[in-house]
């Protein structure tokens, strides 16, 4: 099946998800999304709490990086930057956070209220040059389609 139908299919069950919890909602789009696309490795999102990302749901292998400073890696650029990073190669990015050698592209893409970040959804594959438009234009779709959560 072509990409942009499975992520119509995704979106579709997005939008039919209980919206009354939040924490419920991101770890059922986190799981949906690591279900659906055999690419995504780790799904997980972050959310600005103090002045930091701090790891929210996600689903993969566990993490040491709970807390993220703005600026670090490639979660902390694209929450300074506010635009979504696609890496194609993290082996080839001087300010990366490895959270496993297994990794080896990564796309992060921040969501916004009121132009303020207020979180990021965070996708690492084991493969290199994993992420593409596709998987750019229809994530930023959900992490907006998120905005009214926050």
């Amino acid at each position: 099946m072509e990409k942009e139908k499975i992520f119509e299919e995704v979106f579709e069950k997005i939008r039919n998800f209980d919206h009354s919890d939040r924490n419920s909602l991101l770890k059922n789009i986190v799981n949906i999304l690591k279900e659906n696309f055999e690419h995504y490795d780790w799904v997980g999102f972050y959310l600005v709490k103090e002045g930091k990302l701090v790891l929210s749901e996600y689903n993969g292998e566990p993490t040491i990086h709970t807390k993220i400073n703005f600026g670090e890696g490639i979660c902390g650029q694209a929450a300074e930057r506010k635009i979504t990073f696609i890496v194609k190669d993290v082996s080839k990015e001087k300010n990366y956070l490895s959270c496993s050698p297994k990794v080896k592209s990564e796309i992060v893409v921040p969501i916004f209220k009121n132009s303020n970040i207020v979180g990021e959804l965070d996708i690492d594959s084991h493969k290199i040059n994993a992420f593409d438009d596709t998987d750019r234009k229809y994530l930023e779709s959900i992490c907006k389609y998120l905005e009214n959560l926050f």
